[in-house]
């Protein structure tokens, strides 16, 4: 029997997800609380799995395998560059990329759950097994000699994903750095300190994929370049428009870069950051006001039936647009007016219309571009299949555990469901620093 099918079959006892999926595949029945939808015995989730009703963190245990198991498990036994398909507007030029930004991605949406404490038996062995895996992936990826040995230095986009990795190692260290053994750090040190061939950027988010980089090698016990990774950070806080949002560079932009990188990464950079110089640790509590801001207009974007704007560039990123709310969920800092378990079925409508739509993956369990299903169309010249495994990083609540009230809490309505339902709710007000 499957990892995957044993999963389904002990999550079968965990009880009904208070959650909803597109209507064309569920029933509804109507609560005081919120809205639960509960998928017919036919439903599919997955080739030749059935649906069933399961607790919500079981479900994003679920999608969590689903989404990691195939670049995980090829790339332990050094074949995702055999195995992993390639769609994207000009597949010859992404597969220089692409595996880097598929494993990178992944690891810094996952990692937080590599390390999460608290988990019944079943969930503790999954989780060992995919640890076992990533920690074999990281030799992989880095170890030159290996047939999956990945591009960290040719053309722009391997810092992006090197950055994305560092991120990964940072978010559960206890995983994914200190066991292991000395050559496979010396093999990612080396990969990470090769990205700086890459010119550093100025003008636009990317000054955060240097930043991440070098204080991740600050973290491994390496020597930082000020340049790559202080004048990054103080560029980018340049760049605050206000009201919890960045300019992407001096112009803002109405999309997720907010939330796909500016925030996650000014987070976790300034939090080692002010450690390594006392006078960023203002500027770190400035961040975190200003990305509690950012968490609580995603939370609000989400309509009453688990949708939210398809706005600006890489919606293909799917969920991960949701990765703000998830880091400040992740961290118990959720701003006063949503409850952890508020967010948590607000989030997990959501992960379930876009991962239930048809075509979100191929047959072989493969991401295809889309941001609701199979919508070929919305990939940029930028986008392939390794590019939209950034959708992990909605996933990152999955380190509390389960006895957090973030999974715990009774089933809440979220904000829009309140409001569209004529229930009274406190305004909304922007925050001025």
């Amino acid at each position: 029997m499957s990892t995957r099918r044993e999963f389904l079959k002990s999550a079968a006892l965990l009880g009904v997800a208070g959650a909803a999926v597109p209507d064309a595949m569920a029933q509804t029945v109507k609560t005081p609380q919120t809205v639960y939808q509960i998928a017919p015995k036919s439903a599919q989730l997955a080739k030749g799995s059935i649906h069933l009703a399961v607790s919500d963190r079981a479900y994003w245990l679920d999608v969590t395998q689903r989404i990691a198991r195939p670049v995980l498990e090829n790339l332990s036994q050094r074949k995702l560059r055999q195995v992993m398909p390639v769609e994207a507007e000009n597949p010859a030029d992404r597969s220089k990329y692409t595996h880097l930004e598929a494993f990178g991605r992944l690891m810094a949406g996952i990692a937080p759950w590599l390390t999460a404490q608290g988990l019944d038996d079943s969930e503790t062995r999954l989780q060992k097994n995919i640890v076992k895996l990533a920690q074999a992936s990281l030799d992989a990826a880095t170890d030159p000699k290996s047939p999956d040995f990945m591009n960290f230095t040719m053309g722009g986009q391997p810092l992006v994903d090197a950055a994305f990795l560092a991120q990964g190692i940072l978010r559960a260290p206890l995983a994914l750095w200190e066991p292991l053994d000395p050559i496979v750090q010396a093999q990612i040190v080396a990969a990470l300190k090769s990205s700086r061939a890459i010119k550093t950027p100025t003008g636009n988010n990317w000054v955060m994929f240097a930043a991440m980089v070098e204080i991740a090698l600050h973290r491994m016990g390496e020597l930082t370049i000020k340049e790559r990774l202080e004048d990054c950070v103080h560029r980018m806080l340049g760049w605050y428009k206000g009201d919890g949002a960045y300019g992407d560079g001096e112009a803002f932009h109405w999309d997720y870069y907010n939330s796909f990188v500016i925030h996650p990464m000014l987070l976790d950079t300034l939090a080692l950051l002010k450690e390594k110089d006392a006078s960023f640790a203002p500027i770190y509590k400035t961040e975190l006001a200003r990305a509690r801001r950012y968490a609580e207009i995603l939370e609000r974007l989400i309509s009453p039936d688990g949708t939210f704007p398809s706005l600006g560039r890489s919606t293909t990123y799917r969920f991960g647009a949701l990765q703000s709310l998830a880091q400040i969920a992740l961290m118990e800092h959720l701003p006063d007016r949503i409850s952890p378990a508020q967010a948590r079925c607000a989030m997990t409508v959501v992960i379930r219309r876009m991962t239930e739509a048809r075509g979100t993956f191929d047959a072989d369990g493969w991401l295809q571009i889309g941001f609701c299903g199979h919508q070929p169309s919305l990939g940029e010249t930028y986008i392939s299949t390794g590019s939209l495994y950034l959708c992990a990083a909605g996933l990152l609540p999955m380190g509390l555990p389960p006895a957090n009230d973030f999974w715990n809490g009774p089933a809440t309505r979220w904000t829009a469901q309140r409001l569209w339902s004529g229930e009274d709710a406190a305004r909304d007000h922007a925050i001025t620093e």
